[in-house]
């Protein structure tokens, strides 16, 4: 879950100097009961972050489901008891956060299912291509759907990506980067089946086979398992990857294909909060 300062500032984007149609309409002292139901079937996540939002805001939260699960159309996620106030400056924020995450691990899922389908040993991975502010939520949304985060950022693991390359041999790239970083794995970017082998043969831990077809993802991967100690590198597949043709990457010795358009290209789950009368 992103750290409460975070969530507090999702809050004061909203609603910098306070939500002014509640405060001139609404009296301080009302209550009110209401629950945030899921208007289409899908894999919920965000529920944790919404939870505390409400509870900032002064809300007693009751949950429903839980993050990760499959919720059908028309089931409760949350049940709100507390001021009104509180639960309408809350609702847009926690309603986008639930939509954004589902939407995301949703996909995840289904994308998943198909892969592993064809390649019971193949995973999906997300990327960087995250909406600025939004990575932690993006990535764990892509986990509950059961994809794999990838690396979080920059500072994280070592990836030797072609613009590197054209800074230096790819030879020479991967022999600093193992002795530069004794402590993590050393991943690179190749383009060919050549690039692959050469990779392999240098002691690259992860090779990552970019914006190939598939054809020429089987040669390179025939080239990498053909060297010696190649059996033991992981093959990720990138780069085009989206959910019509990801089942076509799902070959024989790949491990993971990362996808970006899991999380740039995100379409919201269809999510609500409507009010109950009192009890």
């Amino acid at each position: 879950m992103v750290d409460r300062e975070q969530l507090l500032g999702f809050l004061s984007e909203d609603a910098p100097y306070g939500d002014l149609t509640s405060e001139l309409l609404i009296d301080p002292s009302l209550t009110c009961h209401g629950v945030i139901q899921l208007k289409e079937t899908g894999i919920i996540a965000g529920l944790e972050e919404a939870a505390e939002i409400f509870s900032i805001l002064g809300v007693a939260v009751n949950s429903r489901a839980r993050d990760g699960e499959l919720v059908v159309r028309g089931g409760i996620l949350l049940e709100l008891e507390g001021p009104a106030r509180g639960v309408l400056l809350g609702e847009r924020t926690a309603l986008n956060i639930i939509g954004r995450m589902s939407g995301i691990a949703t996909k995840t899922r289904e994308i998943a299912d198909k892969v592993r389908e064809k390649n019971s040993s193949c995973t999906i991975a997300c990327t960087r291509k995250t909406a600025p502010g939004l990575r932690v939520l993006d990535k764990k949304a892509v986990a509950l759907g059961g994809g794999v985060r990838h690396r979080f950022g920059l500072s994280d693991a070592v990836l030797i990506k072609d613009n590197h390359l054209l800074l230096l041999p790819l030879e020479e790239a991967i022999s600093r980067a193992k002795m530069g970083s004794v402590y993590h794995r050393v991943e690179v970017e190749v383009r060919d089946a050549d690039q692959a082998r050469r990779a392999a043969l240098a002691g690259a831990d992860i090779i990552m086979l970019d914006n190939m077809t598939p054809e020429a993802v089987a040669g390179a991967v025939r080239a990498i398992r053909g060297v010696p100690g190649g059996d033991s590198r992981i093959i990720e597949v990138s780069g085009g990857i989206c959910e019509e043709n990801a089942i076509l990457y799902a070959l024989p010795g790949v491990d993971v294909i990362s996808m970006g358009c899991l999380t740039h290209s995100v379409v919201n789950l269809d999510v609500s909060l409507d009010f109950l009368p009192d009890l």
